[in-house]
């Protein structure tokens, strides 16, 4: 078998660590050979580990990834797998798009196994916030009808207890009957505008907003708020933001409903993390547009966390974890960052705390 001499190898080192996908290259005994950085950051294993060692000592729990290595090893075929490859990273799971293919020379001889690995962990992320943007789509149409449906009557039940009300001797008993009514329909009826505004669309007041001061606020409010439970707020914001263009409005109502559920989560002694950075790993521009940066927002808390189940579900009307909560809240949430083409995800473990993420456009 022929072997590369060094000035090959040199520069296939240089080609494979200007790509931007993962590469790792094995020899026909599956020795790792090649890794470039990439490859470095999605495996979580660095060159000086892996240099010379056989690709299973590394990588043998995965079993459709060692299958892949040793078809294309035996067999010279290239094979791609879009699904069933997850590499662990301690305890971080990454979702990778895999390509194996034999290393030929210029005469046909196979010297060797190349392994592409693209992670494909924001596609995954973008997918799911489509599902939910669909589900919440067919929700929010379902609970326009049914919030029409319910307003005409509650109006009716309104009328009859204020004429009651007014009917009744000073002295009756029966006011205090009267004031529950009223005080019900009044619940209900915030209920039945909260799932309107959900389902309806809304036209956006859009301005250049400063991210870290409404942020700066609403942490100050609850500073005051939340004083009897001990929570402190740390805040780590990236100064060199520039402005968002959104409805200032509307991210204060968001930013201020995820902080008060994250006061909420927490009991004494609690700890709020808010940080604000730049990514550069989104693009969710229209066709046509180039590509925008985002800014995202994570609103991190060390509370009671959530379960799988909870988080598959967090961002469903009706759906709440809270004794007394209604289970919107999250929702309309969700429709203030799909409105501001932008992503909110949730990262929880149940006893460790719950990370929201909110994803938004920047001003080019």
């Amino acid at each position: 078998m022929k072997t590369p001499d060094n000035s090959i190898k040199e520069f296939y080192a240089n080609v494979i660590n200007s790509v931007g996908d993962g590469v790792i290259v094995l020899d026909m005994k599956h020795r790792i050979t090649l890794m470039n950085p990439a490859a470095e950051e999605i495996t979580g294993v660095s060159i000086s580990q892996a240099e010379g060692s056989v690709f299973s000592m590394f990588f043998g729990k995965e079993e459709p990834l060692a299958e892949m290595v040793s078809k294309t090893s035996s067999n010279g075929m290239t094979i791609s797998d879009h699904e069933n490859v997850v590499l662990k990273k301690g305890s971080h799971l990454t979702p990778v798009n895999v390509t194996t293919s034999p290393l030929i020379l210029a005469d046909g001889e196979q010297i060797g196994t190349v392994l592409v690995l693209r992670d494909i962990s924001n596609i995954r992320e973008l997918e799911d916030a489509v599902r939910h943007a669909d589900r919440l789509s067919t929700l929010g149409t379902l609970a326009a009808g049914l919030a029409h449906e319910i307003k005409n009557p509650l109006g009716g039940i309104k009328g009859a207890a204020q004429l009651l009300e007014r009917e009744l001797p000073v002295e009756s008993e029966l006011h205090d009957y009267t004031s529950i009514i009223l005080k019900e329909v009044g619940r209900v009826n915030k209920i039945v505008e909260e799932l309107l505004s959900i389902s309806t669309p809304r036209k956006l007041e859009m301005g250049h907003v400063n991210l870290n001061q409404i942020l700066g606020e609403i942490v100050m409010l609850q500073k005051n708020v939340s004083r009897t439970k001990s929570v402190t707020f740390q805040q780590n914001f990236d100064l060199s933001i520039p402005p968002a263009i959104a409805d200032g409005a509307l991210l204060t109502q968001l930013f201020l409903n995820l902080i008060t559920n994250a006061v909420e989560a927490v009991v004494s002694d609690g700890l709020i993390r808010i940080t604000t950075r730049v990514v550069s790993d989104y693009g969710m521009s229209k066709k046509g547009e180039r590509l925008s940066r985002m800014v995202a927002v994570d609103i991190a808390d060390n509370g009671t966390g959530m379960t799988g189940e909870q988080m598959e579900n967090i961002f469903t009307p009706f759906f709440t974890t809270k004794s007394k909560g209604t289970g919107l809240g999250l929702a309309i949430c969700h429709k203030i960052v799909s409105e501001h083409r932008g992503m909110i995800k949730v990262d929880s473990e149940s006893g460790r705390g719950t990370t929201f993420t909110v994803l938004l456009p920047l001003l080019q």
